[in-house]
């Protein structure tokens, strides 16, 4: 039996969502632990570095990006990225039971509504044409379109991290997170063009030698060494059960949309099929938003002693929002 290209990424995507969910658990009790011996993660320590349990939870994550990393050239963005939607269900699952994060009936609605909202997606993926080389993708990644998309993320990341960062990082949980998930749009269509490089020279039509497969490489390296350093700082400093929807959410949103200017991700797919992928996708990010409806309300209901400090956190970035 053949399998299609597409079910080769949606069972990548579902392992990556496993082992991404798992980690962040695994990587949170490694901060916490590593917190307890020098300065946290949250205001520039790198004591975690020394954790065992952090490095093994940086394992999982490894393992997950790898997952994904494939799943990219096998099935579009529209069809892989939303599928993180699962490493939010696994993660508050395990948070209820390992960190004391407890998940309401609202929040299995949530976990509900983005497995819902991912099977519709699953169904009505396009199936993507993939170049025939590193050159296609260079003349797809030096579009206008997509140059001033490169041009508008770098200058808000530049302003985030040298201006809102220093003032804002431990009190609004959109900074840090704004400056992982708007490097990770550009590590996501680095990796793909990587992705399909190496596949490209394993079927015998090498791209070692173009100067533009090394280009995306170093953007990538850069990118995902940028998003660990800014993601550790959003999980030292907030509760995972925030942290995993809203970094979903952004990271899900600007990825697809960084895809579909470069890729033409949804080129030659009817309305029907579009509309249907939008609307799924729109299940998906209600799930994640009544997750983190719940964990609010459930925080701003316990009492002052019983509320961990990084609920703290929250509480008063959330007060001041609305």
């Amino acid at each position: 039996m053949v399998v299609s290209d597409n079910t080769k990424g949606l069972i990548l995507a579902v392992l990556s969502s496993t082992f991404i969910g798992s980690s962040f658990i695994v990587k949170k009790k490694g901060l916490k632990r590593a917190a307890l011996f020098g300065t946290s993660a949250g205001v520039g320590g790198y004591t975690y570095l020394l954790e065992p349990l952090w490095w093994a939870g940086m394992v999982m994550m490894i393992v997950g990006e790898v997952a994904n990393f494939v799943a990219y050239v096998f099935a579009p963005a529209v069809l892989v990225t939303p599928l993180g939607a699962l490493s939010i269900i696994i993660s508050a699952i395990l948070a209820h039971f390992s960190l004391n994060e407890r998940l309401q009936k609202m929040g299995v609605l949530g976990c509900v509504s983005c497995i819902v909202g991912s099977v519709v997606i699953v169904i009505h993926a396009p199936q993507e044409q993939t170049p025939n080389s590193i050159e296609e993708i260079w003349k797809l990644a030096t579009q206008p379109a997509f140059l001033i998309y490169v041009a508008a993320t770098l200058s808000i990341v530049l302003a985030l991290v040298l201006h809102f960062e220093p003032h804002y990082g431990q009190t609004n949980v959109l900074v840090n997170l704004g400056i992982c998930s708007l490097m990770g749009s550009l590590t996501v269509v680095s990796i793909k063009a990587i992705g399909i490089a190496i596949k490209l020279t394993l079927e015998g039509v090498s791209q070692v030698a173009y100067p533009q497969t090394w280009f995306f490489l170093t953007v990538a390296t850069v990118s995902v060494i940028t998003q660990l350093n800014y993601l550790n700082k959003a999980l030292d400093t907030f509760n995972t059960s925030i942290v995993s929807p809203i970094y979903y959410v952004m990271f899900t949103t600007l990825t697809i949309a960084a895809n579909a200017i470069m890729f033409k991700d949804w080129s030659g797919q009817d309305v029907g099929s579009i509309a249907s992928e939008i609307c799924g996708f729109i299940t998906v990010l209600s799930g994640t938003v009544i997750l983190h409806a719940t964990r609010e309300e459930e925080e701003q209901s316990t009492g002052p002693g019983e509320a961990p400090i990084y609920s703290t956190y929250l509480c008063y970035f959330s007060y001041n929002q609305h």
